[in-house]
């Protein structure tokens, strides 16, 4: 009986479950996996797709941390010490490609390799090959293609090859806006 009456006291009353907006300042997630294969800083301003890519990058066995803008991500990324960042490119405060070219600017953050995922435009796409975004994955994305793209990135900044002004592109929704920015990096980064 004891245990019925104390059932409806489990839910503080006026709380809302399942939002995807705050009306708070959103704290910085982290959480220590032992045994990662890497860190990832995930930088969205949109709570779900934070969730989203955390929970498909944890279930491969990478630590993830998540800012909500480009400006949170700027007071944590040197604390954190991520292997890779992705960014959104529409935040509120700091977008992704103004955040990517201050990470590129810093000497500490300069090698660190840069996924912005975000349905691009083509302006969007050629700003951030300019600042020296390494990857792009448009959303909608599949998770395969996501671990897929940040495992790349941790390969690659493993072997010792930054970020030497050469992009790649990953997704089947990509169309000819990356292969032409594919292209257009190759060239750069041959001349």
């Amino acid at each position: 009986m004891a245990r019925t009456s104390t059932r409806g006291a489990a839910r503080p009353q006026g709380v809302e479950v399942g939002k995807t907006r705050t009306r708070w300042p959103v704290r910085t997630y982290s959480r220590v996996v032992p045994g990662a294969s890497g860190r990832v800083l995930v930088v969205d301003d949109n709570k779900v797709i934070r969730q989203l890519i955390r929970v498909n990058l944890e279930l491969e066995g990478l630590e993830v941390v998540t800012a909500a803008d480009g400006a949170e991500c700027l007071d944590v990324v040197h604390q954190v010490q991520p292997d890779v960042v992705t960014l959104d490119v529409v935040m509120p405060r700091l977008d992704g490609l103004r955040t990517a070219a201050r990470l590129r600017a810093d000497p500490r953050t300069r090698d660190l390799p840069l996924a912005i995922i975000s349905a691009c435009t083509q302006y969007e796409v050629e700003t951030g090959l300019d600042v020296g975004v390494d990857a792009f994955l448009p959303k909608p994305f599949e998770p395969a293609e996501l671990v897929q793209l940040v495992r790349r990135l941790i390969e690659r900044r493993g072997s010792g090859s930054g970020s030497g002004g050469s992009a790649g592109a990953i997704g089947s929704g990509v169309g000819g806006l990356l292969g032409a920015a594919e292209a257009e990096s190759a060239g750069r980064a041959g001349g």
